[in-house]
């Protein structure tokens, strides 16, 4: 029986990660096939090459024309170089995952051959150590998401694995511009096109905002701190329902159109 390719794609907005994205890199390397890493334009040149020289044939950087399209241009990147299976996970996320979860990251491989989509969320634990702001506009977009999927999820933990053929439909079905708004979307365009989904909940995927400009991950107690700041300043709470709003529009969207 030929061994499944699996691919991890991640959309990277560099906030000083990389000395800690080079320490995992020997843990990542034996588990994945290959990696696409999508990157903002305006990111410079000789941090996309020190990335592209990291591991030169197996990760490749793809700088975006435009950010809001990185999640997507990743998981095209990882389809269109053969992958069987995409692991699709937020890079800042990815880091702090493997960091302090090495084992739960591990169950995600089983866990993906499974289903054609695979929604990781985090555990309750996990969940509290965003800041409110996060915390009550995603019970709104995460209800809503259930309610079309018909199951209760955790959609907007930034981490997702996927079929080839459940990878083509979210390809063929969505248009790129929207990151945020693929959390709901991506599952419910593999449910609707008839696919299978499992779900799976995480400690690792606690809230990973905190460890930016930081040379290690960052503690519960720093963890509270950064999460009080952000939750004081009411521009976080308006963006945070931005957010939500774009889960809830672009789930409905998939919910209703007709696919390719």
């Amino acid at each position: 029986m030929t061994e499944m390719r699996v691919f991890l794609a991640m959309a990277w907005m560099p906030r000083q990660e990389l000395r800690r994205f080079r320490a995992i890199l020997p843990a990542l390397e034996p588990c994945y096939a290959g990696m696409v890493i999508s990157l903002p334009p305006d990111t410079p040149a000789d941090l996309v090459s020190t990335l592209a020289e990291l591991s030169p044939g197996y990760l490749e950087p793809v700088v975006t024309q435009e950010w809001p399209s990185g999640r997507h241009a990743a998981l095209a990147g990882a389809y269109h170089l053969g992958a069987d299976l995409i692991q699709y996970t937020d890079f800042d996320r990815m880091v702090r995952w493997v960091e302090r979860d090495p084992q739960g990251w591990q169950a995600i491989f089983p866990a993906m051959q499974r289903a054609d989509c695979l929604v990781v969320g985090r555990t309750p634990g996990a969940y509290q150590t965003h800041p409110q702001a996060l915390v009550i506009t995603e019970m709104v977009s995460n209800q809503v998401a259930s309610f079309l999927l018909g199951r209760r999820l955790d959609v907007s933990a930034g981490c997702k694995g996927f079929s080839r053929r459940a990878a083509r439909v979210i390809l063929e079905n969505s248009i790129p511009g929207h990151a945020l708004g693929t959390d709901a979307e991506w599952p419910l365009l593999v449910q609707r096109a008839g696919y299978s989904l499992a779900y799976l909940e995480v400690e690792g995927l606690d809230w990973e905002s905190a460890d930016q400009f930081q040379d290690q991950l960052a503690t519960l107690e720093m963890q509270q701190a950064a999460a009080a700041r952000y939750d004081a300043d009411p521009r976080n709470w308006a963006y945070r329902v931005e957010v939500a709003n774009e889960v809830v529009r672009f789930g409905l969207e998939a919910a209703q159109k007709e696919l390719l």
